[in-house]
C-alpha cells in the first residue's frame, strides 16, 4: 500500500539492516511464489543491463557482468550499496529483482508496461519513483518523452528506461566523482536522477520558446500550415504539464518529510535546488499553454479576417461582373429592336399589305428608332447604361 509522497528512505540508507534476501526470507505468513532460478539471472552482456556496479564509502568496488554476480557480491559487502542501470529490460530480469530485493509486484508491474504518470509511492522499505524525461529534437522541432522508473531501497537504487533519455551514465559518473555525496547512499543518487531529469527540461523550454517565437512569426505572415504546428505543439505541451506538474507537489511532499527522516543537510539543499527549478519549468510550460492558446485563437481571427477580405473581394468581383452584363444586356436589347424589325419585314411573302407601301421603309426606319431610344431611355433610368 502507498503512502504519501513525503515519505522517503531514511538517511540509514545504505545499511543492510532492512533488506531481505531469498536465503533467509522473513518470518511471518509465506509470500508470493518467487521465479524459478533460470528467471532470477540476465544472461551475461545482456544489452538491456546498461552498468551494474557495486558501491562502498561512496566508491565503486565492483562492476559485475551480471545481475546475479552483483546480487553475490552486494550480500559480500555489508555496508554496501548497490545501483544497476536497465534499459528495457525483460520480464525475467525484472522478476529476479524482485525476488532479491523484495520489489512488490505492483510496482514491477508498472515498471514492466511503463505508461505511466509522474509519482512517488512506498511499499515497505522501498520507495518506487516514476519520471517523465524530456528532450528536445532540432531536426523534428519537437519533444520527445521517455518514462523512468527508480527503485530506492535501503542498500540498492535500480533504474529502469523506457526511452534514449535521460543519460544516467553522465550522472553516475558525477556521483562517482563525489564520492562523500554519494556515501549518503541511493537517497543521494535518487536526488542526483531527480536532478538530471528536471535539468534536461532547460533545453526543452528553450526549444518550445524558439518554435512559439517562429509561430508567432508565421501567423502574422499568413502561412497556412500554422495552425497544424500549432496543434501539435500544444499537444506536446499538454505531455510536458503532465511531466513537470506532479513534479512540484513529489518534491514539496519528500521536503516536508526532512525533519521527520532526519535527511542529509547536503541532500536538503540539493532537493530545494530541484524544487527550485521544477517549479519554475512548470510555470513557463503554464506560460506556453497559455501562449499558444492566444496564438490559436489570434490565428483564427487573422483567417477569419482573411476568409471575409477574400469573400469580400468575391462580392465586389461580382458586383462589378453584374454591372458589367447588364450593360451588355442593355445594348444586346437596343440592338435586338431594330432586328426583329428588319427580320419582320425582311420577310418575303407577297400578301403582307406593307411591303407595296410606298412609306414603309422611313416607317420601319422610325419604328427601329423609337423603339432603341425608348430602350435607351428606360436603361438610363435604372443605371444600367
Amino acid at each position: 500500500m502507498s503512502e504519501r509522497p513525503d515519505h522517503r528512505p531514511s538517511p540509514s540508507a545504505g545499511k543492510r539492516a532492512g533488506r531481505r534476501h531469498p536465503a533467509s526470507p522473513p518470518a511471518g505468513p509465506p509470500s508470493a511464489p518467487q521465479p524459478a532460478p533460470a528467471a532470477t539471472t540476465a544472461p551475461p552482456n545482456h544489452r538491456s543491463v546498461i552498468d551494474s556496479a557495486v558501491y562502498r564509502d561512496g566508491r565503486r568496488i565492483a562492476s559485475p557482468a551480471t545481475l546475479a554476480d552483483t546480487f553475490r557480491r552486494l550480500r559480500e559487502e555489508p555496508d554496501g550499496m548497490a545501483w544497476i542501470g536497465l534499459h528495457r529490460p525483460t520480464e525475467p530480469e525484472l522478476h529476479s529483482l524482485a525476488a532479491e530485493f523484495n520489489l512488490h509486484e505492483l510496482a514491477v508491474e508498472d515498471a514492466l508496461e511503463a505508461h505511466q504518470r509522474p509519482k512517488l509511492e512506498r511499499y515497505g522499505d522501498t520507495l518506487f519513483v516514476v519520471l517523465r524525461a524530456a528532450r528536445y529534437l532540432d531536426a523534428q522541432e519537437e519533444v520527445d518523452f521517455a518514462e523512468l522508473h527508480i527503485f530506492v531501497g535501503p542498500d540498492f537504487l535500480i533504474t529502469v528506461r523506457h526511452g534514449d533519455a535521460p543519460d544516467l551514465s553522465a550522472v553516475r559518473r558525477r556521483m562517482e566523482a563525489n564520492p562523500d555525496l554519494l556515501s549518503l547512499g541511493p537517497e543521494a543518487a535518487l536526488y542526483a536522477i531527480l536532478d538530471a531529469v528536471v535539468d534536461g527540461y532547460a533545453p526543452v523550454v528553450e526549444g518550445v520558446q524558439t518554435d512559439i517565437d517562429e509561430i508567432e512569426t508565421e501567423v502574422f505572415r499568413g502561412d497556412p500550415a500554422v495552425s497544424r504546428r500549432i496543434y501539435e505543439l500544444s499537444r506536446e505541451m499538454v505531455e510536458f504539464q503532465r511531466a513537470t506538474r506532479p513534479l512540484v507537489g513529489m518534491l514539496h511532499g519528500l521536503m516536508a518529510g526532512f525533519a521527520k527522516y532526519g535527511t542529509d543537510e547536503e541532500l536538503q539543499r540539493y532537493l530545494r535546488d530541484v524544487a527550485d527549478h521544477v517549479t519554475h519549468t512548470s510555470e513557463r510550460v503554464d506560460g506556453f499553454r497559455q501562449a499558444l492558446t492566444d496564438i490559436l485563437t489570434v490565428n483564427s481571427t487573422l483567417v477569419s479576417q482573411q476568409q471575409n477580405a477574400e469573400m469580400r473581394a468575391l462580392a465586389e468581383a461580382g458586383f462589378e461582373q453584374n454591372e458589367e452584363i447588364k450593360k451588355i444586356s442593355a445594348w444586346a436589347a437596343i440592338l435586338f429592336a431594330p432586328t426583329l424589325v428588319g427580320t419582320i419585314y425582311g420577310m418575303n411573302f407577297e400578301t403582307m399589305p406593307e411591303l407595296h407601301w410606298a412609306a414603309g421603309y422611313p416607317f420601319a426606319v422610325l419604328l427601329m428608332a423609337v423603339v432603341c431610344v425608348s430602350l435607351y431611355v428606360i436603361f438610363k433610368k435604372r443605371d444600367w447604361l
